[in-house]
Order: C-alpha cells, then sequence, then structure tokens
C-alpha cells in the first residue's frame, strides 16, 4: 500500500486548494471537482463533507473508492477510505481543523456530528 511521503504531507498541511473528483458510476469517468477542505493528522491525510453523509461527493468516494484530487497545485490519483469509530481520531482530526482553519467561521460546523460521520482518509495510488 503507498502512502504519503513526508515532505508531501508537509505540503499538504497548510495548502488550501484540495479539489476532490470521485469517480462517476462507471468507475472510469472523474467526478467533477469539488472544493473542500483537507487537514493532514500524523501520516495521513482527511478531508470531510459540510453536508456528512448526504454530500453527493462522499457517496460517490464511498461507493468508487477511487478517483483524484488536486491539491498544492498537482492532480494525484488516490483511494478513499471511510474513517468512523475511532473517537481518539475524530478528536484529533478536529483539533486539526481548529488549528487550520482557526480564522473561519465555518469551522465549527465542520466539527458537529453530519461532517464527523462523513471523515475520509485519502491515500495516493
Amino acid at each position: 500500500m503507498k502512502t504519503w511521503t513526508a515532505q508531501r504531507l508537509r505540503a499538504f498541511a497548510t495548502a488550501d486548494d484540495l479539489r476532490v473528483s470521485p469517480f462517476y458510476s462507471d468507475g472510469k469517468t472523474y467526478g467533477t471537482p469539488t472544493w473542500i477542505w483537507s487537514v493532514v493528522v500524523g501520516d495521513h491525510l482527511y478531508v470531510r463533507a459540510w453536508n456528512g453523509q448526504r454530500s453527493s461527493w462522499y457517496q460517490a468516494a464511498i461507493s468508487q473508492c477511487a478517483g483524484r484530487i488536486h491539491l498544492d497545485g498537482r492532480n494525484f490519483k488516490v483511494r478513499f477510505s471511510p474513517v468512523q469509530g475511532d473517537p481518539k481520531l475524530t478528536a484529533r482530526i478536529d483539533t486539526a481543523y481548529r488549528q487550520k482553519y482557526v480564522n473561519s467561521a465555518y469551522v465549527h460546523p465542520m466539527l458537529q456530528a453530519g461532517p464527523q460521520s462523513a471523515t475520509v482518509e485519502i491515500l495516493p495510488l
């Protein structure tokens, strides 16, 4: 299994241009890029869906498990893995959102149950 390099994770930690494009149901065509917030926790890249599990990009990411992202000025082919059931990890991801987006009025809603339930780890292919 591939992992992100330390150098790439450092760049991701400060980048604020993530656009996610899970595959459409055909498994071949990339979906319309959706801009979302991202955070790095440890050696992992995470995102959350603002509208929780109802979000169309989240549903596509979970059902197709792959696609691509644009982050830090580059495109990457990726796979998506849902993150659920680990309260300690959820708390660490919440902290990362608070720190990275401290000046945004939108950070508090991202820490609520809906977006928390739609947390996804993004891994390189």
